[in-house]
């Protein structure tokens, strides 16, 4: 009698769980899901909107307190969304954003975007998605799916994320569905958005994969399954650490095809003719942004904590932090030796193209090192107004570019091709210029003082 109990027991909670995933299913598929989304920055913030956009209840939640406030009245926030994107989801009453994770108690559907990133050591520094998975793992309801975007090393759901919604009495696959999508965000790129980037799901449940899979077919124009999260999070780190391989080795043909005496941009431009086999990467004044330069250190930390190793990696990962220096070495060079006692122009401070982000910008080694070598250092950059102060850096502001201030600098350096920048300006007051953008060249601007590549 009794096994016969268990049994009838058993097939209860069975029964339960069955219904528990059903039932969200049905809200998914309806449109009717709440959605929770943890980290409005630079890809927490795309992504809620665009599961606005695709006709659901968004409530956003942030640390940052000016950032959640900003977004309530309707603020741009980032520059590339379109002016009146965020109004406009505020104004429908189906978006808010908030600063307390417990308004996400009654969520069917969280997304956990917060930063993640490596510490001086090059070591995995995922506090901030543990810190946030902590405190949402007693709030999110029995029958949820919880979805992490944040960039991880390989292992890292199975070993740090879900033991913590076990803690909390979770059972996942059955009273929590957990999966792992990693984020693809492009900011500023006008080709690709939320909706059409394919969406890569992984989980370690069928039921999870499933849930999760059906919640991003609702947004997105393609879904990608994977058979773990394991095999997600390795994709993600592969990605960016391509990307950073290709880069450095754009970087180091710019100085063969110096020595060669050939153009670095058209022998590239000129490999990428063949239809196949081949893809264009080009050289710049490093690598930027908190993907490409994290990625591949996530990968090769894990990669050598398995007794396993990348050296193609850890090599493009050195190869492109010298970078920076190569470009100084260059400005130096121009201005006879030696930049002591010179005056710099840094045009653009961000790390990317017509986006206001300076997280690890290759810019600020550039103006750092330009400063360490003696000479004053400006920064023009519509983008970036202010950069705050460091303990080896003043706060400053970008300058505002005028032929008369153009005159009194002894050398630019283009570390970020912004669109609406001046070049014309540029290129008929200031006496050096050291481009790593190839700006001058791609708008057939002419200089009338000396233009080195770099």
């Amino acid at each position: 009698m009794v096994a016969r109990a268990e049994f009838v027991l058993q097939g209860m909670i069975m029964t339960s769980y069955f219904s528990l995933s059903n039932d969200l299913k049905t809200v998914i598929a309806n449109r009717d899901a709440r959605v929770g989304v943890v980290g409005l920055g630079y890809v927490g913030l795309p992504l809620s909107l665009g599961v606005y956009d695709a006709g659901f209840a968004v409530t956003g939640v942030d640390i940052n307190d000016t950032r959640v406030e900003a977004i309530n009245s309707g603020t741009q926030v980032l520059k590339y969304l379109a002016e009146d994107r965020i109004s406009n989801a505020r104004a429908s009453g189906l978006y808010e954003a908030s600063t307390d994770i417990r308004d996400l108690k009654d969520a069917d559907v969280v997304l956990v975007s917060v930063p993640t990133s490596i510490d001086d050591n090059d070591k995995p520094d995922i506090s901030p998605l543990v810190a946030a998975v902590n405190q949402l793992a007693p709030v999110v309801r029995p029958g949820a799916c919880v979805i992490i975007e944040s960039t991880v090393y390989p292992g890292a759901i199975r070993e740090k994320i879900a033991p913590i919604f076990a803690q909390a009495g979770h059972s996942i696959g059955q009273n929590l569905f957990l999966a792992f999508s990693p984020e693809r965000e492009d900011p500023g790129n006008a080709n690709f958005n939320t909706h059409n980037i394919p969406k890569l799901v992984g989980a370690d449940d069928p039921t999870s994969l499933d849930v999760a899979s059906l919640f991003y077919n609702q947004v997105v124009e393609q879904v990608v399954e994977v058979s773990s999260t394991t095999v997600a999070e390795t994709v993600k780190v592969y990605e960016n650490s391509f990307r950073t391989v290709n880069i450095a080795l754009a970087n180091e043909m710019k100085s063969v095809c110096d020595a060669l005496g050939i153009d670095v941009h058209e022998m590239i431009a000129a490999a990428a003719t063949k239809p196949f086999g081949f893809m264009p990467f080009y050289p710049g004044p490093g690598i930027g942004g908190d993907c490409i330069p994290v990625s591949p250190v996530l990968l090769t930390a894990r990669a050598n904590e398995l007794g396993a190793s990348l050296p193609i990696v850890d090599h493009a990962i050195q190869s492109s932090r010298e970078v920076p220096a190569g470009v100084v070495a260059k400005a130096a060079n121009a201005a006879g030796g030696s930049l002591a006692g010179k005056k710099v122009l840094l045009i653009g401070i961000s790390y990317k193209k017509d986006v206001g982000d300076l997280r690890r910008s290759p810019a600020l080694d550039i103006l750092d090192l330009v400063e360490s070598a003696g000479a004053t250092c400006d920064y023009h950059d519509a983008l970036a107004p202010v950069l705050r102060a460091e303990s080896h850096r003043s706060e400053r502001q970008s300058v505002t570019l005028s032929d008369d201030m153009l005159a009194s600098y002894d050398l630019a350096i283009v570390a970020t091709d912004h669109s609406d920048t001046d070049y014309v300006s540029i290129a008929k007051h200031v006496p050096i210029i050291v481009d790593t953008r190839d700006v001058f060249r791609k708008r057939g601007i002419v200089p009338a003082g000396r233009l080195i590549t770099a």
